[in-house]
C-alpha cells in the first residue's frame, strides 16, 4: 500500500495539530509551476544531455521503466543549483505568512526526492516533504493517495497548477490555483467550490519572440551585402537575398532556443541573461525543444527549394558551427572569438553564394578583423560585469578578469587591421572598377576608425552590455556614421 511512503511520526503530528480548539488544516504545496516556475525534470533533462550527450539514448530506456526510474536515473547522474531557481515570488511569500501564522506546510511534488529535498532545504518553509522516489512518481491520484493517507481525515489546502491537479483540487478544503489559463480556472470550478487563485501574467507569444531573438535576426542583414557592394539591382536577386536573409534567420533562432535551453544555469547567474524566457521560467522547456527542429526544417526548407546547392552546404555548415559552439567550443579562449567573428564573415560569404555573385577577398578579409574585434568587445563587456560585481575569481567564456588588459589590446588591434585593409583596397586596382572618385572613400575609412574606436570606449567603460552589433542597430551615432558613409559611397561612383 502506498500509505507505507508516510511515516507514523508525519502521522501523529497531524493528529497532533487536529486535536487543537481551531485546527488549522496543513497546506501541501506543488512543485513544478507552482513554487518554480519552471519544471525540473526538464532542467535535469537538460542538464544530463549538456554532461553526457553521447548517452542520450538511455533515456528512452529508463522513460520505458516508468517517470520515476527516469527522474531517479537523472537526479543520480546531474546536479542542479536550487539557490538560482525561477521561484514564483507570489507562491514564497504567500507560503512565508502561513508559515508565520504556524500553519504547517507540506511540499508535495512528482520530483524527485533529491531535488525536493535541497529545495526545501533553501526555501526553509517546508516542516516535510512527499515526492517520488525513484519506484513510485508521485503525482495525480498517488499525490492524492499519500496526502489522505498523512491527513488521516482532517483535510487539507492545495497549490497546484496544471489539470493533473484536478483530484486534489476536488478532495481539498481549498483548491489554490496558479496559473495564468482561464481554461484551467473554469475546470478547477467543477471540482471544488472554494478556490483562490495565483494569475500568472505570462504572454507565450511575447516570450516565445524573445525567446527566439528576433531582434538579432539583423546580423542577417549581412546577407545583402555582396549584393549591394558589388552595385548590382536586380529585384529577381532581392528577392533571393530575402529569402536567404529568411533561411539564415529561422537557422539561427533555432540555435539561440538550442544554446538558451543549455546555458539555463548560467543564465540564471547573469545580470542580463537571467531574464531570457527559459532561465525565468516564462517559457516552458518542451515548447523550446519542439520549435528548435521546426525552425530549422523551415530554415533548411527555404534553402532546398530556392536557393542554390552551395547556399544550402553553408547553411549546414553554419548550423553545425554555431551548434559546436553551443556545446563546447564557447569554453575555448580564443578559439571563440575565432568562430564568433568566423561565423559573422560567413553570413557574407553565404549572401554571395544565394546570389551568386563572386565575393570579394578584400571583403573577407575586413570583416573578419571588424567582427573578431567586435567578439573581443562581447568578451570584454563580460568580463566588465564581474568585475563590477566582485567576481574577481570567476570566469567569462573561459577568461580570466586578468585576462581584461589582454582582450582590451588585442580587440582594438584587430579593429584597426580592418581599417588597414580598407585603406590597401581604397588604393588597388579593383576599387577603380566600381567607383569613378575613389579617393573620396578615404572618408570612409576615417568614419570606420572613429566608429572602432568609439565601441572600444564605451566598453572600456562598462557602457557596452549589449551584443555589439545589436548595440550598433540601437546606437544613433552609428546611424549617422553609416548615413555619412552611405553619401560617401554615393559621391565616390
Amino acid at each position: 500500500m502506498y500509505e507505507d511512503f508516510v511515516t507514523k511520526v508525519q502521522m501523529k503530528e497531524l493528529h497532533q495539530t487536529n486535536n487543537s480548539a481551531d485546527p488549522v488544516k496543513p497546506l501541501f504545496v506543488d512543485l513544478d509551476g507552482t513554487l518554480i516556475t519552471s519544471d525540473i525534470l526538464w532542467e535535469s533533462f537538460l542538464a544530463f544531455l549538456k554532461k553526457h550527450p553521447v548517452q542520450a539514448y538511455k533515456i528512452p530506456l529508463w522513460l520505458s521503466k516508468g517517470k520515476a526510474v527516469l527522474k531517479r536515473e537523472l537526479a543520480e547522474r546531474v546536479t542542479l543549483d536550487v539557490t538560482t531557481l525561477p521561484y514564483n515570488t507570489d507562491i514564497i511569500e504567500f507560503l512565508k505568512n502561513e508559515k508565520e501564522r504556524g500553519r504547517e506546510v507540506i511540499l508535495a511534488t512528482a520530483t524527485d526526492e533529491k531535488f525536493a529535498l535541497k529545495i526545501a532545504e533553501h526555501t526553509q518553509l517546508f516542516s516535510k516533504v512527499l515526492s517520488s522516489n525513484g519506484t513510485i512518481n508521485l503525482s495525480g491520484s498517488r499525490k492524492l493517495t499519500a496526502i489522505q493517507s498523512m491527513t488521516n481525515g482532517i483535510g487539507f489546502d492545495y497549490i497546484g497548477n496544471a489539470t493533473v491537479d484536478l483530484p486534489l483540487w476536488a478532495a481539498a478544503n481549498r483548491a489554490m490555483v496558479v496559473t495564468s489559463s482561464q481554461n484551467l480556472v473554469r475546470k478547477a470550478e467543477k471540482f471544488t467550490a472554494e478556490q483562490h487563485v495565483f494569475r500568472q501574467k505570462n504572454s507565450v507569444l511575447k516570450n516565445l519572440t524573445q525567446a527566439l531573438r528576433v531582434h538579432q535576426w539583423v546580423k542577417n542583414l549581412l546577407l545583402f551585402v555582396p549584393l549591394f557592394m558589388a552595385h548590382i539591382f536586380s529585384p529577381d536577386l532581392f528577392v533571393d537575398a530575402v529569402l536567404a536573409f529568411f533561411s539564415f534567420s529561422f537557422c539561427a533562432s533555432s540555435v539561440y532556443l538550442l544554446n538558451d535551453l543549455l546555458d539555463i544555469e548560467s543564465d540564471r547567474v547573469h545580470p542580463r541573461k537571467r531574464k531570457r524566457p527559459f532561465a525565468a521560467g516564462t517559457l516552458s522547456i518542451p515548447l523550446g525543444i519542439a520549435a528548435a527542429p521546426l525552425l530549422l526544417i523551415a530554415s533548411f526548407s527555404i534553402a532546398w527549394l530556392f536557393l542554390p546547392l552551395n547556399f544550402l552546404l553553408l547553411l549546414g555548415f553554419y548550423y553545425a558551427l554555431t551548434t559546436c559552439y553551443s556545446f563546447f567550443l564557447k569554453r575555448i579562449v580564443i578559439l571563440d572569438v575565432l568562430v564568433l567573428a568566423g561565423l559573422y564573415t560567413l553570413r557574407i560569404f553565404s549572401g554571395a553564394m544565394a546570389v551568386d555573385v563572386p565575393v570579394s577577398p578584400w571583403l573577407l578579409a575586413f570583416s573578419t578583423f571588424t567582427f573578431l574585434s567586435l567578439a573581443f568587445v562581447k568578451r570584454y563587456a563580460e568580463l566588465k560585469i564581474l568585475i563590477e560585481q566582485n567576481k574577481t575569481g570567476n570566469k567569462a567564456r573561459g577568461y580570466n578578469v586578468d585576462d581584461l588588459h589582454f582582450v582590451g589590446s588585442v580587440g582594438p588591434s584587430s579593429g584597426y587591421m580592418a581599417a588597414l585593409v580598407l585603406a590597401l583596397y581604397i588604393n588597388s586596382a579593383d576599387v577603380v572598377k566600381l567607383y569613378d572618385r575613389p579617393m573620396v572613400l578615404w572618408l570612409a575609412g576615417l568614419c570606420f576608425l572613429y566608429w572602432i574606436t568609439r565601441v572600444w570606449i564605451l566598453a572600456h567603460r562598462g557602457q557596452m552590455v549589449d551584443d555589439p552589433i545589436i548595440f550598433t542597430f540601437r546606437d544613433k551615432i552609428s546611424y549617422m556614421v553609416g548615413a555619412f558613409v552611405f553619401v560617401i559611397l554615393l559621391i565616390a561612383m
